[in-house]
């Protein structure tokens, strides 16, 4: 394969996977309004999407492997392909998790005007400022923005503590309320997943640069 259309091809790459963020974060903000209103019909919507998100992963996957086969890449290149194929997963996952958050809120009977909603829905908020951070980070090849998410986390996880406590602390004045509260709990906890795969992003944009896979929960860089 000519290195032009290889690097044309790397380009297309690129553009797909820019293009799936856009997708996925639309997804958070659609999850977040549907939690904000427990808008059923929203939440439906965002269900329904799922399967698009899945065909595309698979199409830049294809991409990613034809590259690999078709030309033996040099080591940034092959960097590249391969945190590209990592971040996808990544990125799959968050519309997985809004999936499931909007699933809950289909099903369930999640309280209204609860300040233990109000605080998850700051929870989601930051763990998409986390995503959408973290692939900006990918789109500009930027390190230092890439680190920036680890303190994002660090946020969630302190929220996800507090939001766990709060419910503890509802079901124990209200035990009849449990099922509700537990549907509440689901959610921060895939909202805490959310955060983590942003991390996961960021860490793979780290080593597509650098060729060192961080822990950028660990503190030292």
């Amino acid at each position: 394969m000519p290195r032009k259309y290889f690097d044309q091809k790397l380009a297309d790459l690129n553009r797909s996977m820019k293009e799936m963020g856009a997708v996925v974060d639309r997804r958070i903000g659609e999850t977040m309004e549907a939690l904000k209103n427990l808008d059923k019909d929203l939440a439906a919507e965002v269900v329904g999407g799922d399967r698009e998100i899945n065909q595309v992963e698979h199409e830049i996957e294809s991409v990613c492997m034809n590259l690999l086969a078709l030309q033996q890449p040099i080591a940034t290149d092959l960097r590249v392909i391969a945190s590209c194929l990592k971040i996808i997963t990544d990125v799959e996952r968050v519309a997985d998790q809004c999936a499931d958050i909007c699933d809950i809120i289909q099903a369930g009977e999640i309280p209204a005007q609860s300040s233990v909603v109000n605080h998850v829905v700051q929870m989601l908020e930051t763990a998409g400022a986390m995503f959408e951070k973290a692939m900006d980070a990918f789109i500009a090849r930027d390190v230092e923005l890439a680190r920036q998410v680890c303190g994002m986390d660090d946020q969630v996880d302190a929220m996800f503590s507090k939001i766990v406590l709060e419910v503890c602390g509802t079901i124990t004045e209200n035990p009849q309320s449990v099922m509700k509260e537990v549907d509440l709990m689901f959610i921060t906890k895939y909202i805490e997943r959310m955060g983590d795969h942003a991390t996961n992003i960021a860490e793979w944009v780290v080593y597509m640069e650098t060729g060192v896979h961080p822990d950028l929960n660990d503190g030292r860089i």
